[in-house]
C-alpha cells in the first residue's frame, strides 16, 4: 500500500457506493469496488421480458436533488433524464357517479415565478379532491410545518398524521392530499410515518424553492441509467470494480483494514461500508458504531409494480396519481422500454404501490388482474383496449422504515474505527430513504474515510 495513493475498498455497488468509489477515485486514491450481486445499481435495476426493457420500481427525483444530479453528470447520464419544465401532476378519482367521467385535477405551479408556498394556491384552491373547507383549511398545517426546525429531535417522536390532525387536517385531506406525496417519497403513508422524515420531504420539495418539486424521470431503463453508465465512469476513473464479490466481514488489520468473503481478501488503506442496513452491522467489526446490533429494528417498506402492456395508448400523460382508488401512480414506461410510442401503437404503463408491504402476499397473476380491473375507472380508454402483457415486480426491502423513533438508528458516516465509514440510503443523511440521499451518503462517506484515515488527498480531474 502506497502512502501517496491511498488504496480505498468500497463494499456494495449501489448509488451510494458508486458514489463514494468516483468521490475517492477523484481525490486520488486508488479504489477497488465489492458488488455482491452481477451488476451494478443497487435497488435501481432493469431486465428485459417480452422484448422490451422493465425497471424493477419506478424511481423519480426532483428538480431540489442536486446531488444526485450532480451523480448523473459525473457518470455520464445528464442526457437520459428528463426534468419537468414546471410541476405538473394529473391527479384522478373514479367518477362520482356510474357512468361518469373520471375527475380530474392538476398540481401544478405557474408559468410566472410565484414565491413558495403560494407557488401551489392556485392548484390547491381549484383541488377538486377535497371539499372547500378543507381546502381552505390546508393553510393551518402549512405555515406551521415551514417552521418546524428539522434538527428538532422531537419530531421524530410523533406521525406525521398526528401531527396534521391536530393542525387541522381530515382523514380526507390526508388520503387525498398530503398522502399524495408522503406515501411515495417517504414509502410509508402519514399514519406510520415520522414527523421528522416527512417534514422534511416538505420543507425541501414544496415549500421552499418554488421549482423544487419539478419531477424528473429516467427516459432510459435503470440498468442503462445507473448501471451501464456508472460501469463506464468507474473504468474511466480507474475504479477497480469486482462483480459477484461477497463481503462476509471487515477486519482491522495492521495500519488499515482486510476484507474477507467466501473467495476473496482484500487489503485497504480504509474503507467504505454501503450495504444495506440489515447487512451492515454483520460486516462491520464489533463496536464499530453505537446500537450496531440493532440496525434491523429499522426494518423495511416493499415497493410493487404491476407492468400493463395495452394493445394502444391508453394515457396522455407521462405520469398520473390516483386518489379515491387504491392505485398509487401510473407511468407511461412505454419509450424507455425499447417500444416505438404514438397513435395506433401499444402502450406499456407501469403501476407504482409504496409502502406495499400489504400486496406482497399475492400472486403476480391475481394482482395484474385486479389493477387491470380498477384502471379503467381512472383511464376509461383502459376498459376498451386490450390487455396484450403483464407482469408485476416485487421489492420487499426497498427502504427502511422511516417511522417514529428510527432517527436514533441512523448513524452518520463515521464509526469507532478511523478510515472505515458507512453509507447508504438508511445512513443520517438528512433525507429519507431516497436516490439523493443514497448519493449524499456516498459522497460524505468517501471524505470521512480519507480524512479518518489521516490519507493524503488530491483532487483530479476525471479523464474522458
Amino acid at each position: 500500500m502506497s502512502a501517496s495513493r491511498p488504496h480505498v475498498a468500497v463494499i456494495g455497488g449501489g448509488l451510494a457506493g458508486i458514489a463514494a468509489a468516483l468521490e475517492c477515485a477523484d481525490l486520488g486514491a486508488r479504489v477497488t469496488l465489492l458488488e455482491r450481486r452481477g451488476r451494478l445499481g443497487g435497488l435501481t435495476w432493469s431486465f428485459q421480458h417480452g422484448g422490451r426493457w422493465v425497471d424493477n420500481g419506478q424511481h423519480v427525483f426532483l428538480r431540489c436533488c442536486d446531488e444526485y444530479q450532480w451523480f448523473l453528470g459525473r457518470i455520464g447520464a445528464a442526457g437520459d433524464v428528463q426534468l419537468q419544465d414546471r410541476l405538473d401532476i394529473p391527479v384522478v378519482s373514479p367518477a362520482p357517479a356510474p357512468g361518469g367521467r373520471p375527475r380530474v385535477a392538476r398540481l401544478r405551479r405557474p408559468a410566472v415565478r410565484v414565491p413558495a408556498p403560494l407557488h401551489l394556491a392556485g392548484s390547491l384552491i381549484r383541488y377538486r379532491h377535497l371539499g372547500v373547507r378543507d381546502r381552505l383549511a390546508l393553510g393551518l398545517a402549512v405555515a406551521p410545518l415551514r417552521r418546524l426546525r428539522l434538527d428538532d429531535p422531537s419530531l421524530d417522536g410523533e406521525t406525521f398524521a398526528a401531527w396534521l390532525a391536530r393542525h387541522g387536517q381530515s382523514p380526507a385531506a390526508v388520503s387525498a392530499l398530503w398522502d399524495l406525496i408522503t406515501v411515495p417519497t417517504v414509502n410509508l403513508g402519514a399514519s406510520e410515518a415520522s414527523l421528522a422524515v416527512a417534514a422534511k420531504v416538505f420543507q425541501t420539495g414544496l415549500l421552499g424553492d418554488p421549482a423544487a418539486a419539478d419531477i424528473g424521470w429516467s427516459r432510459v431503463p435503470l440498468g442503462r441509467l445507473h448501471g451501464d453508465n456508472a460501469a463506464a465512469a468507474l473504468a474511466r476513473s480507474g475504479v477497480e470494480v469486482r462483480l459477484a464479490a461477497r463481503v462476509e466481514r471487515v477486519e482491522p488489520s495492521g495500519a488499515g483494514f482486510s476484507v474477507l468473503g467466501p473467495t476473496l481478501s482484500v487489503d485497504a488503506d480504509a474503507v467504505v461500508v454501503a450495504v444495506p442496513h440489515d447487512d451492515a452491522g454483520g460486516v462491520l467489526p464489533p463496536g464499530a458504531v453505537p446500537g450496531q446490533d440493532r440496525l434491523g429494528e429499522l426494518g423495511s417498506s416493499a415497493v410493487v409494480d404491476v407492468h400493463l402492456v395495452y394493445d394502444r395508448p391508453v394515457m396522455t400523460w407521462p405520469l398520473m396519481a390516483g386518489v379515491g382508488t387504491p392505485l398509487q401512480w401510473v407511468f407511461d414506461r412505454t419509450a424507455s422500454s425499447g417500444m416505438e410510442p404514438g397513435p395506433g401503437r401499444p402502450q406499456y404503463l407501469a403501476v407504482s404501490f409504496s409502502a406495499a408491504d400489504h400486496l406482497l402476499g399475492r400472486r403476480p397473476e391475481e394482482l395484474a388482474g385486479w389493477v387491470a380491473a380498477e384502471l379503467p375507472r381512472l383511464l376509461p380508454v383502459a376498459g376498451e383496449a386490450r390487455l396484450v402483457d403483464s407482469l408485476v415486480t416485487k421489492e420487499r426491502r426497498a427502504t427502511f422504515r422511516a417511522v417514529p423513533g428510527t432517527a436514533r438508528l441512523r448513524r452518520g458516516p463515521r464509526t469507532s474505527w478511523p478510515g472505515l465509514t458507512l453509507a447508504g440510503a438508511w445512513t443520517d443523511t438528512g433525507w429519507p430513504a431516497t436516490m439523493e440521499g443514497a448519493v449524499r451518503s456516498g459522497r460524505a462517506a468517501a471524505h470521512a474515510c480519507l480524512a479518518g484515515a489521516a490519507l493524503p488527498l488530491q483532487h483530479t480531474e476525471e479523464v474522458a
